[in-house]
């Protein structure tokens, strides 16, 4: 059962215990601008109020900073945990208003480059020892560090797992134990690969699950249950997020998804699942406050509706919301959309088709997707 065969060392989030005997803990991350107090906070209730053990909010800049205070000061007994991505640097000024820091090993290499990545993980682990946060080592598929590609060409899962275990090593030597990993991806089938290696290799290290750009419901929901059933009835995950493409409104529904799927699995009821290595399959980032235009979420849903006469050809089309994510994780996709304010860059694996507004990036996908159709046509014939 789930919540009985975890063999992971227990942390302590905020007032929450992550890991070991404790209960597997439902995650969600606000979809709205950390800039914006007020949608912030509300955001940071609906969550915590459909059963989010953990809030998370990401940081986009420095400027952002007194917002964070008030969004602290306004949501007492929430447990926090803040996104740093690029922004390493300004741990030590959003340490004291959260409970968690999670930073990607993907992300260091190209900041202060003066300094060694074991220097920065010193700074970031004296930062949260002194303010007495947890720390969550996010590794994810399209922002891998670079070292680690190198060191293992073409085995993109090994270098995610050994990236996560080096990074594990540094919080050894530090003797930091308040820590968890996170190894995603946005193909279930990845993201269940990476976990069994990893939870083989460090046992003792609490997870958090995710599937990464899950996409629009149902399908969203499916790809999660694919990878999360069948890690959680391993004993493998001590805090999940369901990664969905919804609007602010609707943001909640993934904390009731990802406590339905705990419980399903502890009751031992599985669902049949398609294969997702056949036909189309549409993956999308969920909504958070990194999103630039709101149009995101509709553009995701419109790509949906439009592809639709492509499903029984396997073809990957990813939606992605931002640009800390978008150019490196629609480089695997055969047609790939980042969204910025204003355009939304549409791409071919990892080629550049052009920039377009949202407004009419629809119908060039289309001649793309086409394309592509003719192409896969022509190559079996």
């Amino acid at each position: 059962m789930a919540s009985t065969q975890r063999h992971t060392t227990q942390v302590s989030i905020g007032g929450t215990k992550v890991g070991g005997n404790a209960p597997i803990v439902v995650q969600s991350m606000c979809a709205t601008r950390t800039i914006d107090v007020e949608q912030t906070v509300a955001q940071a209730h609906q969550l915590a109020a459909a059963g989010a053990g953990i809030v998370r909010i990401a940081m986009d800049s420095e400027k952002e900073i007194p917002a964070l205070k008030e969004i602290r000061k306004q949501t007492g007994g929430i447990v926090l945990s803040v996104d740093l991505q690029e922004n390493y640097k300004i741990a030590d000024r959003v340490a004291p208003h959260v409970d968690k820091i999670r930073y990607n090993p993907g992300h260091l290499h190209h900041i202060e480059k003066s300094k060694t990545i074991e220097q920065k993980v010193k700074w970031l682990v004296e930062v949260a020892r002194g303010n007495n946060v947890a720390i969550r080592i996010g590794v994810n598929c399209g922002s891998v560090a670079p070292a680690f590609l190198k060191k293992y060409p073409g085995d993109q899962l090994k270098a995610i797992v050994e990236s996560a275990a080096y990074h594990c090593d540094l919080m050894d030597e530090l003797g930091f134990t308040n820590f968890v990993v996170s190894l995603k991806d946005s193909d279930p089938a990845k993201v269940m690969d990476a976990n069994r290696r990893f939870s083989k290799r460090r046992p003792d290290v609490p997870i958090h699950l995710g599937v990464t750009e899950a996409g629009l419901p149902p399908d969203g929901i499916i790809k999660t249950r694919i990878a999360f059933e069948k890690l959680l009835a391993q004993g493998i995950g001590d805090t999940i997020r369901v990664s969905l493409t919804l609007p602010n409104d609707r943001k909640h529904e993934e904390v009731l998804v990802g406590h339905k799927i705990i419980e399903d699995v502890v009751a031992g009821r599985f669902i049949s699942v398609p294969d997702f290595g056949t036909g189309l399959n549409i993956i999308s980032c969920p909504s958070c406050s990194r999103v630039e235009n709101e149009k995101f979420v509709e553009l995701a849903q419109q790509v949906k509706e439009m592809s639709a006469y492509a499903a029984k050809y396997k073809i990957t089309i990813a939606v992605m919301g931002c640009r800390v994510n978008g150019p490196g994780e629609t480089d695997d996709a055969d047609l790939g959309l980042w969204c910025g304010p204003t355009t939304v860059n549409l791409k071919k694996k990892d080629r550049k088709v052009g920039y377009f507004g949202y407004d009419e990036v629809l119908p060039k996908l289309r001649v793309e997707l086409d394309r592509l159709i003719a192409e896969r046509s022509a190559s079996m014939n």
